[in-house]
């Protein structure tokens, strides 16, 4: 069953707009969102939740349309933003004794148990927590309601590598048992390698490709050569960068010809977005 299904998302602003967006989460899998900072990623995601109008397009959750079912299907949603503040002077426990009265499935168990985890503490105030520590709190939130949807809008930002590390070893465990599927955009691609089972990847507003993980790495190589070589490859690189050496850009793999005299090696998720990034060349 699909957990998620977007389809053909459009929002148009004065300087920028989503064009086509369209992906698949089957359930029980983990998929990261990434791209560049203005990409796309958080429009793409308020549009999913419904918390911006959209142009055209629609998403359906559990095979149901957001836009006609959107209240009963928030119950089997949880989500967080990494840059989301609350309200300051408010105690922890005091917003979260007014957020649980919107969840029918609500567990306090739960909850008393992430707090645990990520060694919060109900009586402080948001203005003491750090950033790191306030995504905590947001995830804590999202985790205790029985959602079955998890959309998390840079979920490790301001996070120390250890909570990181230990944030990716909770959302394995989530999805074990096949019953939980999770969203999240990243721009730290190295947390993606750890745990994602897909990949989506946006690039000014449009979806570049949206594949299991090591097949949307395999569908790229990282080539380099010589300033002769370059002049013969150009046409078909999607980016490079040219230094002492010579060049080293980006290709896809069905443009690239193995028999030629360039190396070649397998990009990182990391160097597959910088390249799209810069569409030109760079010199260095």
């Amino acid at each position: 069953m699909l957990a998620l299904d977007v389809r053909n998302l459009h929002k148009k602003y004065p300087d920028f707009q989503l064009k086509n967006v369209s992906f698949q989460l089957e359930q029980g899998y983990i998929m990261g969102f990434i791209g560049v900072n203005g990409a796309g990623k958080t429009t793409t995601i308020k549009s999913i939740l419904n918390m911006l109008r959209i142009d055209g397009g629609e998403v359906y959750v559990f095979g149901r349309n957001m836009a006609e079912h959107e209240t009963e299907l928030k119950q089997q949603i949880g989500c967080a933003f990494g840059d989301v503040d609350f309200y300051t002077r408010s105690r922890l426990k005091t917003i979260t004794d007014i957020t649980k009265k919107f969840y029918r499935n609500w567990n306090e168990d739960i909850y008393a148990n992430y707090l645990r985890r990520f060694k919060l503490d109900e009586n402080k105030k948001i203005a003491e927590l750090s950033s790191g520590m306030k995504v905590k709190y947001s995830l804590a939130l999202a985790l205790s309601h029985g959602a079955k949807l998890l959309i998390l809008d840079e979920p490790t930002s301001g996070l120390d590598p250890v909570s990181r590390d230990d944030l990716l070893d909770l959302f394995q465990e989530l999805i074990v048992d096949g019953e939980i599927s999770i969203l999240f955009s990243t721009h730290i691609t190295s947390d993606l390698e750890k745990c994602a089972d897909f990949i989506t990847f946006i690039d000014d507003g449009q979806i570049v490709a949206s594949a299991e993980k090591n097949e949307f790495v395999e569908a790229y190589r990282l080539v380099s050569g010589s300033e002769a070589q370059l002049g013969v490859i150009r046409e078909e690189l999607i980016a490079y960068k040219v230094n002492s050496f010579g060049f080293t850009g980006l290709i896809r793999t069905e443009d690239f010809d193995p028999s030629s005299d360039l190396r070649a090696s397998m990009p990182t998720l990391e160097e597959i977005m910088i390249y799209f990034a810069k569409k030109e060349s760079l010199y260095v």
